[in-house]
């Protein structure tokens, strides 16, 4: 399961190449590498689960073009990854959640919090129990007709407009 990710906001006119570089390096590049490793040993068994972890932000932003960027690539090495490995019996998925429980989110003031959730149609933010239950699935032998795919795990932020 590849999980590890950083952030490092800033409005496009104020973005330096640093920062996106350090986002792409890490969230695009330390994908690929700890895919690749593991995908060797999986073909050596002909038997593997791949779960990459995107982020709904892959869907575009404000502030974050260098992060949805990385978000999206995730997308498309999964499916490619999800093509390549299939014949091994491998799969590759990914989960891209939403706005979670996190050290990250109780950062977040309250009042901005509050407004966040608004636009969400199940009008919460998630649970991290939610997350594994469905990697858990994804990694299990129930799931080994699936592959290539993205479960957005965002409360329904997107599918669009959220209800009034």
């Amino acid at each position: 399961m590849n999980n590890a990710g950083i952030t490092r906001d800033a409005m496009l006119h104020k973005m330096s190449e640093e920062k996106f570089d350090e986002v792409i390096r890490i969230n695009v590049k330390g994908v690929f590498n700890c895919a690749q490793a593991a995908a060797a040993v999986m073909v050596e068994q002909k038997w593997g689960r791949i779960i990459n972890l995107s982020s709904v932000a892959a869907l575009g932003n404000i502030g974050q073009a260098n992060y949805s960027a990385s978000k999206a690539a995730v997308i498309g090495m999964t499916r490619s990854m999800a093509l390549e490995l299939a014949r091994y019996g491998i799969t590759v998925n990914a989960i891209a959640p939403g706005m979670f429980e996190s050290v990250l989110t109780q950062q977040i003031p309250p009042e901005v919090k509050e407004k966040f959730i608004t636009c969400i149609p199940l009008r919460r933010i998630g649970n991290p129990d939610e997350i594994g239950s469905l990697a858990a699935f994804l990694a299990s032998d129930e799931a080994a007709y699936i592959t290539g795919q993205t479960f957005f795990m965002d409360g329904g932020l997107s599918i669009g407009i959220s209800p009034v």
